[in-house]
């Protein structure tokens, strides 16, 4: 990896830039730590506005940063595009495609992939959105599927490619349903004028008995009361038991003719081969209450991928409790050098939540308010364009979304890198 030993100072390697990673790589104190980061991308994601990516509204380049751009100080500060394989907690070394490297210290921040909760055919046919390779892989697939409905007679199949499934009701399956009724709203009619939108369907399908689990029942009731303004088809206690790339099959015999399924029901940790059965829980890696993991005294876990046995559930899988317990593992990190023991263990701070169902329509749930509409809206537009890394994707998102308020049909829709469907006799057994 060509990463120089420097002998007065321990060596701390951070797997994962993500909103935890990237914390921690940015407060260490350089001057009594080396810090490699290492990550399999060399930019950072801002992942709650991915769904804008997959339906055009913004382009990748302003939901992502290069991560060289971000961490500016280089002294003894080393980022390496790089995969990781495995983790020797015996030998304290890491293994990746482009070497090995030893740690004094490790921090595993690797996020959070889609969880398919085991069934290969959902896999291999459904659309996740966990990066922006995915997000360009959906937004190809939408104006691919416009184009070829332009071409066919065939009812059925105009009605198939046309109709868009999204399993899960959290905020990024509310986000991406709002923002596919208005695409059949105001661009159909626009870009596609010989193009019956009476074919479009879009369905959103949870497992529980409300949308938006993890916020307030009114909140809840909002989203469903907006989407349903929207014409979206909602489906409430619907457990999705299988997908063949045409049919979506579903509890009591019910199913949906789709040739587009857009899975957002789930995420479970990224762990790395290396630790044994007793180190997880719940996919993700066991910590205590300082974010160190149980067996292993240099070896800690933030982010996604953490699980504090202590909490309930372990804490929401969300950018938030990334980003607190990377501000806190790093203080810790200094702290250590300041010679103070008094660390206190780590507590989230739920500052609350939001979704935004499309434009002016928004549920906001703060520690000791709500907010829902126009007021909502923009307080999740501030909320995520503060949050945006680097000053330029914050000019080009609020460009984007402004111009997009008065003239929606003005973003601009390429298909600049075809997506290729998964053949049905291309399926494993």
């Amino acid at each position: 990896m060509n990463i120089p030993t420097i002998n007065n100072l321990k060596r701390v390697v951070i797997i994962g830039a993500g909103f935890a990673g990237l914390q921690v790589a940015k407060k260490l104190r350089r001057d009594k730590y080396q810090v490699v980061l290492i990550d399999k991308n060399n930019y950072h994601t801002f992942q709650p506005l991915l769904y804008q990516v997959a339906t055009a509204g913004l382009e990748p380049d302003s939901i992502a940063h290069s991560i060289r751009n971000i961490i500016k100080k280089t002294k003894n500060f080393f980022f390496r595009l790089a995969y990781v394989h495995y983790i020797n907690t015996k030998k304290q070394k890491i293994y990746t495609n482009i070497g090995d490297l030893y740690y004094d210290y490790l921090i595993i921040s690797t996020g959070s992939v889609t969880n398919y909760f085991g069934n290969k055919n959902i896999e291999y046919f459904s659309l996740p959105m966990k990066s922006i390779t995915e997000a360009l892989n959906l937004r190809s697939l939408i104006l691919q599927n416009f184009e070829s409905a332009l071409l066919t007679n065939n009812i059925k199949e105009k009605k198939s490619i046309m109709t868009f499934v999204i399993v899960g009701g959290g905020p990024t399956g509310v986000e991406l349903a709002g923002a596919l009724a208005e695409m059949k709203k105001y661009i159909l009619p626009y870009d596609y004028p010989n193009l019956d939108d009476k074919y479009m369907n879009i369905h959103l399908l949870q497992a529980t008995s409300r949308l938006l689990d993890g916020m307030s029942e009114k909140s809840a009731k909002q989203a469903y009361k907006n989407l349903k303004e929207l014409g979206v088809i909602i489906w409430l206690n619907c457990l999705v038991q299988d997908y063949d790339g045409k049919i979506v099959f579903m509890e009591k015999n019910q199913k949906i003719e789709s040739s587009n399924v857009i899975w957002a029901a789930g995420v479970k940790g990224s762990i790395i081969k290396g630790f044994l059965k007793e180190d997880i829980m719940g996919n993700r890696i066991l910590v205590d209450n300082y974010l160190k993991t149980i067996k292993y005294k240099n070896i800690f876990a933030i982010g996604d991928v953490a699980y504090i046995k202590s909490y309930q559930n372990g804490h929401p899988m969300m950018a938030q409790p990334a980003i607190q317990q990377g501000n806190y593992l790093a203080q810790n990190f200094n702290h250590f050098f300041n010679n103070k023991k008094n660390i206190k263990p780590f507590i989230y701070k739920n500052i609350g939540s939001m979704a935004t169902i499309g434009r002016n329509k928004a549920v906001c749930d703060f520690p000791y308010f709500k907010l829902k509409g126009f007021l909502a809206w923009i307080v999740w537009m501030f909320i995520h364009l503060v949050s945006l890394v680097g000053f330029r994707n914050k000019v080009i998102a609020l460009t984007n979304w402004i111009i997009q308020y008065f003239h929606y049909h003005n973003s601009v829709r390429l298909i600049i890198r075809p997506f290729y469907r998964k053949k049905n006799h291309l399926k494993k057994n």
